[in-house]
Formats: C-alpha cells, sequence, structure tokens
C-alpha cells in the first residue's frame, strides 16, 4: 500500500508477531518452495523488450507521476469515443514534465493542435490495444462466451473458478433487479454448459463430496440502490429478498454462491443480513455459500470470531473467503476527510500481520467454518498450507484463492502441490470493468506490493518471508487540520451507537412537541401577546412548537439591551470571547443527536443532512473564535521615531436575520461571527424554524454569554425584520434568504435614518441558480449519483442546489435515462424514517409556488419523471425536465424545489456558456476527466464555489468558504479567512515618539 499524497505520516511499527509459533518453520519451508517453483513469472519480464501493456506497467512502478496519470488517462479511456479524442487526452495526462518518461516521446511525437494527424491516430490505436491487452490480463473475458473459454483453460490447469460479473454501479432499482436477473442468466448458463466438463478430482471432489463445478460472486449492495446502514430495516427487506431467489435457483442448478464484501460502511449490514438469511429454515442447512472478511480492517478479528459463534450455533459450515482488501486508499482517504477512526490498518506490514492471525483463528476452527485464503503473498499462503498440514484440516476445509491475471505462477505452483486453488474471475465491458482494473493496477504497482517486492531479484528470500510486523497505532481519529483548525466529524451512522443515540433522540424530541418559546432579551424570555404555531412539513398536523412573536416595542427593547452590553462585550479579549464560543461548540457536540432532530422535526430536512448542519455549527464557533484571535494581532510599520499601528474595532449591533433551510448552522454562523468580532448580535429566526432559533438560545446561554450579548428575537419578517433593518442603532444586517427581500434590506439600511451616526453594513447570500455541466468523458456513475443528490437533497431547498444540468449531446439520453430511474428509486416520506432520501418542502406557499414551476415545464419541455407523493405533509414530487431551453423560465428563475432541468449542448464551450448565462454565480459544479476541460472551468466557470467530480453541496468550513456573487450576494465567503472583517471596522493609529528631538533607536543600526 502507498500512503496517499499528503497524509499525516503513520506511527512506528513494532514486531508483534511470535517467531515461535509452532507453524513458522513450516511457513518458511513451503514459502521457500512457491518461490522456488514460481521462478520466471511475469513480472521479471518487464526489464525485457516487450509488448507495450508490459512497458506500461513498468513505467509505472518507476515513476510515481506518471503512475497517477497514466492510471487516470485508463480511467478515462472507455468513454472517449474516436481516436482523436483519445489522441488528446494522451498529451493531456501525459506530456507534462512531471511524468517525464523518454520512452513515451515516440508515442506522444505529435500536435495536440492536430489530433487527427497519421501519428496521432497511430499513438491512439497503440494505447487503446495496449490497455486492453492489460484489462485482459486481469478480466477473464468481455462476455460469458470468451469468459468460459478462459475458465475452462483455467480448469485444464487444475484450477476451479468463482465468477464475478463487472458492471455499472447500481443506482436504481431497475439496475438492481437487472443485476439479479444477470446472475441468474448467467448461472443457469454456466451450469449447464459445466454438465459437459470432465471431472478433475483435485477440485471437483473431496473428501468423497462432490463440490460445484460453478460458483459465482455477488455484492449485496448491487441487490438495492438504496442499500443504507442508516435504514438496516428497510435494506435487510429488501436485500433479502433477491438473496433469497438467488440462493434458491443456485441450489437448483447446483451452483454455489459467494458473498463479496465492500466498503467498510456495509461491512456490518452486509453480515447481519447475511447471518440472518443463512439461519432461516430455507437456508441454514446450506453449505455452499460463502461470507468474505478484509484482512486490512482492524475488527476484523472481532467480525471473525463473530462467524465462528455464529456458525457454532448454525450447526452447519459455511466458507469464510479470507482476502486482505482492495478498498484501502478509499477507507483512509474517507477516515481522513470525515476525521472518523480510520478502520484499516495503517501500513501494509500490519495487515499482512493481521492476515495472519485470521487464517490461525479460521484453520483452528475448521469444524465450524471452511477457509477460503485469498492472497498473492506467498507467506501468507504459506502460513495458510503449513496450519492446514499442522492441523491436518480435511480437503473440503479448506483452499487457496487468488484473482485472475495475478500471482499465476504462485497459484500454480500451489496446485501443483495438490491444493485446490480458486481463481476469482470478473468479466464484463471493459467500461464497467475500469474501477477493477485500476484497483489491481494499484495493487501490482504499489510500493508495498509483495508481488512487485517479488521481482527483485536481488532481495533475499528471508526478507521476502519475513514475519510481518504491526503497528502501534490503534485508529483512532486522525483529524486534517489547517491552521490549528479541526472540521467536526458528521456521525457515522453505519456504527450501531450512532443509529441508536439518533433514533432515541428522534422520540425524545417528539415528546417535547407544542411547547411555547418566547423571545429572549437582554438573557430574560419576555412573554408576548401574540403566537404563531411551528408545524412539522412532514406531517402538518403535528405543532413542533408555539412560538412567541416580538412586537415592534419589544424590538426596541433588544436593540437597547444589545447597545448596552456592547461596550462590555467590545472590552473583553478575543480569546474571552472564543473561549465561550468553543465552549458552546463542545455543548453542541454534547447535544448532537437531539440538536439534529429538532432539524429533522422543524424543517423536514433527513437525518443525515440534519446532522451536517449542526457539524457546521459547530464549525463556525471553532474557526471563528480562531481567527478573531488571528485578525486581533496589530500588524505593525514601525520606523524610527514613529509607530504605524493597524488595528480593528467591533462595530456595534448586529441584527441576523436568518432562512430556514439551514435554521441552525447559518442562523449560528453569521451570529457567531458578530459576536467573535466584538459585536452584539439580534437573531430574528425565520417564522418556520424559530424553535430551532430558541436551541440555539439556549446553547449560547448555557455556554456563559453575558446577558444583552445575544439576543432571540423570533416575529414576522416585514414587520419586525423590517423595523430591526431600519432602527439608527443597528450597525450591520447579516441575511440569508431571497433575492426579493436582501434587496429590500439593502435598500433601507441605505438610507441614513435620524439620530443614526454611521453608515449601516449589508451583508447578503440570496441564492443561486445552479449549473453542472456534464461532458463526454465523465464517469457517468458518479455523474448520476453527484447530480441526483445535489438536486434533491433537502428536497432541492438548498441554496447551492443543482437546479439545472447541461449534458453534452454524445452521452445525454444515456445520463437522462439513468438520472430518472436512480431518481425514481429515491424514497419520498416523513424527514424522520430512516429510509427517507427526499422529504418535504418547508410549508403550502412553497408547495404552490414550486408547482407552479412544475406546471410551466409542462408547457415549455418534456417530463422525463414525476412520482407520486404523501399527501399528508408538503410534498413535491421530485421532477426532472427535458430538452429543457436555456433561456426558458424554468432554466433561468430560481425555484427551490426538487426541480431539475436538463439542458443539452453540443459542445464544451456551449455548455460552459450556458451555464455562466443566469444572473447568479453561488455554486456550479463539472464532471469530466478531460484536464483541458476542468482547466478551463477553473478558469471561466463564474460561480462562486465550482466543484470538480463531486455534488455542488454540503460546503465545509475553511475547506469550502461559501459564497457568490451576482445576484448571488454581496460579502465575502462565510467560513473563510476574510468573513469577520465585514463585522470589524479597521483603525490605523499613528504615534509621533519623539520627544525633545529623541527616540528609541532600537531601529537604527
Amino acid at each position: 500500500m502507498v500512503t496517499p499524497a499528503n497524509l499525516p505520516l503513520i506511527d512506528p511499527v513494532v514486531n508483534m508477531s511470535n517467531p515461535s509459533t509452532p507453524y513458522e518453520a513450516k511457513t518458511r519451508e513451503i514459502a521457500q518452495k512457491i518461490l522456488e517453483a514460481s521462478k520466471g513469472s511475469f513480472w521479471t519480464k518487464l526489464k525485457d523488450d516487450l509488448r507495450l501493456d508490459d512497458k506500461l506497467m513498468a513505467w509505472a512502478m518507476g515513476n510515481e507521476g506518471l503512475r497517477v496519470q497514466m492510471f487516470r488517462l485508463i480511467d478515462c479511456l472507455p468513454a472517449l469515443r474516436s481516436k482523436p479524442e483519445t489522441a488528446r487526452h494522451m498529451q493531456e495526462y501525459l506530456a507534462s514534465d512531471a511524468v517525464e518518461v523518454p520512452a513515451l516521446k515516440s508515442l506522444l511525437n505529435f500536435s495536440t493542435d492536430n489530433p487527427n494527424s497519421p501519428t496521432a491516430i497511430v499513438a491512439a490505436t497503440t494505447l487503446s490495444a495496449a490497455v486492453e491487452s492489460l484489462a485482459r490480463r486481469y478480466i477473464s473475458g468481455a462476455n460469458l462466451a470468451e469468459a468460459i473459454k478462459n475458465i475452462e483453460k483455467l480448469r485444464r490447469d487444475r484450477f476451479c473458478f468463482t465468477m464475478d460479473l463487472l458492471g455499472e454501479a447500481v443506482i436504481s432499482e431497475v439496475e438492481a433487479k437487472s443485476y439479479l436477473e444477470r446472475y441468474v442468466q448467467m448461472m443457469t448458463e454456466l451450469t449447464a454448459k459445466a454438465k459437459s466438463w470432465q471431472v478433475i478430482e483435485q477440485i471437483d471432489l473431496a473428501d468423497g463430496e462432490v463440490l460445484p463445478r460453478v460458483q459465482v460472486s455477488v455484492k449485496l449492495s448491487a441487490f438495492y440502490s438504496q442499500f443504507d446502514p442508516l435504514d438496516p430495516v428497510t435494506t435487510t427487506q429488501k436485500v433479502g429478498e433477491p438473496v433469497r431467489t438467488l440462493l434458491r435457483k443456485a441450489k437448483e442448478l447446483g451452483c454455489g454462491v459467494h458473498f463479496d464484501m465492500e466498503q467498510y460502511a456495509y461491512k456490518n449490514l452486509t453480515l447481519e443480513i447475511l447471518k440472518q438469511v443463512l439461519t432461516e429454515p430455507e437456508f441454514c442447512d446450506r453449505t455452499d455459500v460463502g461470507i468474505t472478511l478484509q484482512g486490512y480492517l482492524r475488527d476484523s478479528e472481532q467480525d471473525l470470531l463473530g462467524l465462528v459463534a455464529w456458525a457454532k450455533k448454525r450447526g452447519k459450515p459455511v466458507t469464510v473467503r479470507l482476502v486482505k482488501g482492495a478498498y484501502w486508499d478509499q477507507e483512509t482517504i474517507k477516515a481522513y476527510q470525515q476525521g472518523w477512526d480510520q478502520p484499516v490498518f495503517a501500513q501494509k506490514s500490519s495487515t499482512d500481520a493481521n492476515y495472519e492471525r485470521l487464517i490461525e483463528i479460521l484453520l483452528e476452527n475448521y469444524n465450524y467454518l471452511y477457509a477460503a485464503v485469498g492472497s498473492h503473498n506467498v507467506r501468507s499462503l504459506a502460513k495458510a498450507i503449513a496450519i492446514a498440514q499442522t492441523l491436518k484440516i480435511p480437503r473440503r476445509n479448506f483452499e487457496l484463492q487468488a484473482l485472475y491475471g495475478m500471482g499465476d505462477k504462485f497459484a500454480k505452483a500451489i496446485a501443483d502441490l495438490g491444493y485446490r486453488v480458486r481463481i476469482y474471475c470478473p468479466f464484463g465491458d471493459l467500461i464497467p470493468g475500469m474501477s477493477y482494473l485500476i484497483r489491481r493496477l494499484l495493487e501490482n504497482t504499489a510500493n508495498s506490493s509483495f508481488l512487485r517486492l517479488s521481482v527483485n531479484e536481488s532481495r533475499p528470500i528471508d526478507e521476502l518471508v519475513a514475519i510481518p510486523t504491526m503497528e502501534t497505532t490503534n485508529g483512532k481519529s486522525r483529524h486534517i487540520a489547517f491552521d490549528g483548525f479541526v472540521n467536526a466529524p458528521d456521525a457515522d451512522y453505519s456504527q450501531d451507537r450512532e443509529r441508536t443515540a439518533a433514533e432515541k433522540a428522534i422520540q425524545s424530541v417528539l415528546h417535547q412537541f407544542g411547547k411555547t418559546y418566547f423571545p429572549v432579551i437582554n438573557g430574560e424570555s419576555i412573554p408576548t401577546a401574540s403566537f404563531v404555531e411551528s408545524l412539522n412539513p412532514s406531517n402538518f398536523k403535528q405543532v413542533v412548537g408555539k412560538i412567541g412573536l416580538a412586537s415592534i416595542p419589544q424590538a426596541d427593547l433588544a436593540v437597547t439591551a444589545a447597545k448596552q452590553a456592547f461596550p462590555a462585550w467590545k472590552k473583553l479579549s478575543p480569546k474571552s470571547r472564543g473561549d465561550i464560543l468553543r465552549k458552546a461548540a463542545d455543548l453542541m457536540e454534547a447535544q448532537r443527536a437531539e440538536l439534529t432532530a429538532w432539524i429533522v422535526w422543524e424543517v423536514g430536512k433527513p437525518l443525515r443532512e440534519a446532522d451536517a448542519e449542526v457539524s457546521e455549527a459547530i464549525d463556525f464557533c471553532r474557526y471563528y473564535a480562531k481567527e478573531m484571535e488571528r485578525i486581533s494581532q496589530p500588524h505593525q510599520r514601525n520606523v524610527p521615531g514613529e509607530d504605524n499601528t493597524y488595528i480593528y474595532q467591533p462595530r456595534g449591533v448586529v441584527v441576523v436575520i436568518s432562512p430556514w433551510n439551514f435554521p441552525f448552522a447559518i442562523a449560528l454562523g453569521m451570529s457567531v461571527a458578530a459576536l467573535a468580532a466584538g459585536n452584539t448580535v439580534i437573531l430574528k429566526p425565520a417564522e418556520q424554524s424559530s424553535v430551532v432559533g430558541a436551541k440555539i438560545a439556549e446553547v449560547l446561554q448555557a455556554s456563559g454569554m453575558p446577558k444583552g450579548v445575544f439576543n432571540y428575537l423570533p416575529g414576522i419578517g416585514s414587520e419586525v425584520g423590517a423595523h430591526l433593518v431600519k432602527h439608527p442603532n443597528v450597525h450591520l444586517i447579516a441575511f440569508t434568504g431571497s433575492q426579493q427581500v436582501g434587496c429590500q434590506i439593502y435598500a433601507d439600511a441605505a438610507i441614513l435614518r435620524p439620530g443614526q451616526k454611521h453608515m449601516k453594513r449589508v451583508i447578503a447570500e440570496m441564492g443561486g441558480k445552479n449549473t453542472i455541466v456534464i461532458d463526454e468523458s465523465s464517469d457517468l456513475d458518479q455523474a448520476v449519483v453527484g447530480v441526483m443528490n445535489s438536486a434533491f437533497g433537502y428536497a432541492g431547498q438548498k441554496c447551492s442546489a443543482c437546479s439545472r444540468v447541461v449534458v453534452l449531446s454524445p452521452v445525454y439520453d444515456n445520463f437522462l435515462h439513468r438520472l430518472v430511474e436512480a431518481t425514481r428509486s429515491l424514497v419520498v416520506n416523513e424527514a424522520h424514517l430512516p429510509n427517507t432520501k427526499l422529504g418535504p418542502v418547508i410549508d403550502a406557499d412553497a408547495q404552490a409556488k414550486i408547482r407552479s414551476y412544475i406546471a410551466k415545464g409542462h408547457e415549455t419541455a418534456k417530463v422525463a419523471l414525476e412520482m407520486p407523493v404523501p399527501e399528508h405533509g408538503y410534498y413535491v414530487s421530485p421532477t426532472i425536465l427535458s430538452e429543457v431551453e436555456p433561456e426558458s423560465a424554468i432554466a433561468q428563475e430560481e425555484i427551490f424545489g426538487p426541480v431539475l432541468a436538463v439542458i443539452r449542448a453540443e459542445s464544451f464551450e456551449q455548455a460552459l456558456a450556458i451555464a455562466n448565462n443566469t444572473p447568479y454565480a453561488l455554486t456550479g459544479g463539472l464532471y469530466s476527466r478531460t484536464p483541458s476541460h476542468i482547466d478551463r472551468a477553473y478558469r471561466e466557470f463564474e460561480v462562486g464555489n465550482l466543484y470538480v467530480n463531486r455534488g455542488i453541496t454540503g460546503a465545509l468550513v475553511d475547506r469550502q468558504p461559501f459564497g457568490g456573487f451576482k445576484l448571488s450576494g454581496i460579502g465575502s465567503k462565510a467560513g473563510g479567512p476574510d468573513y469577520l472583517l465585514q463585522f470589524l471596522e479597521p483603525r490605523v493609529i499613528t504615534e509621533n515618539t519623539q520627544r525633545q528631538g529623541f527616540a528609541p533607536l532600537d531601529m537604527i543600526e
């Protein structure tokens, strides 16, 4: 494994293996036999003058920069539709100085200005053929007929097999159904063909038992497009049925079935589903079934011991396939990005050491579980054989496995020893198989790969088969820090404790419905004469809370309290103010589940998105506290006889007018920015989310905020909000909401009122009409999911939501079809339910407005998708409109709901022009694997936040400061290094330090 660039250094390792184990001497003896027998593997040929595909591998192993670029090119290659396109991408990926390899020059000896030249076409043809050859090395066939020929060759060499069907990521229920159907068809054809195969005793018989000649390997997540550990009940129901169908068909055909393991987040649920199904009366006697465990996971030993206990209780064995694991880079990067515990070992040697421990546990329990040891590390394989020999494990209970095209000579040497060796054989088209191919190339070219290390003939055998070492790290959360700031991690709902906490909080908050929340002015709750009910938009019969609406006189009282509290708050040091905000952040972390539940209930935001909002609020507190301490350091420009100091001071009373769509994060973020800078605050939350606003007041009061510094003032925006904007003692208005209201605030704040001695400052974020561009080189698996989540997350009610997607013609139809089916698979329901992916819109007015735009879409575009939705809340169907004209109202006006316009473009230049042709400039996105397109988007895509090859929602404090320009708003980016400056007045103080002609001379040499 190679540690990804820029990740923190890993800790040192220590040898934790026991060299006196009874298996060690035999392990080394067997390993040496295998290595001796496997001399002359194709890896040693890399030094010779061979085919281009061999050269590509050799070059990649010798140049890390080339390795990255070459694999990116290979990933992109199947999407390219012509030789000139391939030639152009070759130049873009491989011609930079960073990946300079002299031998490549002959291939790249053409101009990007003329990718149609004969030289370019030859280069493209040569590369395509080389990559196809490389793919065929690891993929057993492009179709089943081709794969069967290779399987029959494997059988002649005394290898059995398991078949894996490569395919596009399953992102819709249509694709999930097709996946099951294709597996049933594959099993049917394979078992029919297998009837003509001669019996090979070494692989088809064991201890008098006839073994299935055909075995298939499947992934549970491919049976249900919404596979989600947050919703184990529904996922288990949806996945369980196709698993049963497959097992019944397999029994009918006499076919074995093995279940693969995928990303870590799915592991626990995968194991639970399989344990449940395989314990049912219909399947509890089946022994032709297998489960996979990954040795690079820190909790794999616990999982294996759990399987042993389960198998003892079940009474019949299943096979456990032990693998090292294929997603190390992905799991490591995700853990660092999220701030979660690292699930995988940080070093390859630790994985090897853990793997050996798993081998021992599995084989020492051979009476309860069959073992399938899958590895290309000769020591690991030898250790398994040594234990099997020592314990005299029956042949039925033990086999070894290898991947097609990897470690061929090792596998052959082991087969020659008389053991059953099974080859994992993926087959399918090159495009869906590309991600599999890239994983194999990463493994083969990694510095720590055993296959790569074994190529070096000068490396002593004792070193190759040395006892692996175990790291001293425990994998606990490793946060990436920038200038001392670390983003708060979201809840990891694949963990039982996080799901349990969320479920309890949802129920706890439900039982608190109906309470009354009054304004809080100068630290005191103030009764009001008028009230409004805050309804649950998922079910408008439920009253979340009763809100006391502030009057105009109470608004004046809040301004007075804030003004009086200002001098003392201003005098506090930034450190003292920051400590209060950090205390608030700690309180929010402790109350995360409950605060998340309030957001879910009051504004209809699904659980994961509500939880992320709490993380963002925590980040705002800690980030702005840190930033103010940085900004407050005086900037000195002193010369002999004169001191010049540049400092900042707070402005005064700040009115925060916050939206309902991010009722916690934005309201608190704007407030704590003002507070960190030394201002006092009046928070006027949106009427629809005033209960959550009250929770902000509770947190800040509990953190030790002095009276009057923060005031909570729920009220009618057109009355109380407008009055506060015009108040002469208000210095700054921080607003997030609609363009119409923002422009009115801007105009009203510009008017100098009687008694006003300052010009008011306005910070306004006012929405967007955000576009994602999909070009012909994009990874459509990623693009479809990214667009769907960006468009329909929180029912499209994010100012950053994707409301337009511009797709280039070559991929338009395929993209649209997959997008429609993926979106159709989303569950529209009440926000608190764990399977809900799309909840309600905020209220009846929003519902009516969005539906009016959908009606326009029926008149001006094609309706590609509408769905039935519940009627007991403010639901709107997720709607996809195709063939939308770029100038139409649907394409130009902000809708703020789950409506997506799909626009066709004939060129990337036209796509960019369409993307830029709106009055907004907030967020935008590009899915592309063409470097020149990405570079051009950097320069020309006019948005405040541009996202490349990922969704366009979910900005993180400090990492992706958020905000736009044009009609998307005025002011700097929230969560960025210059945001606090807007809440401050800069001052310069110059002091003449001379007295009677003398001054300190320490500055003069």
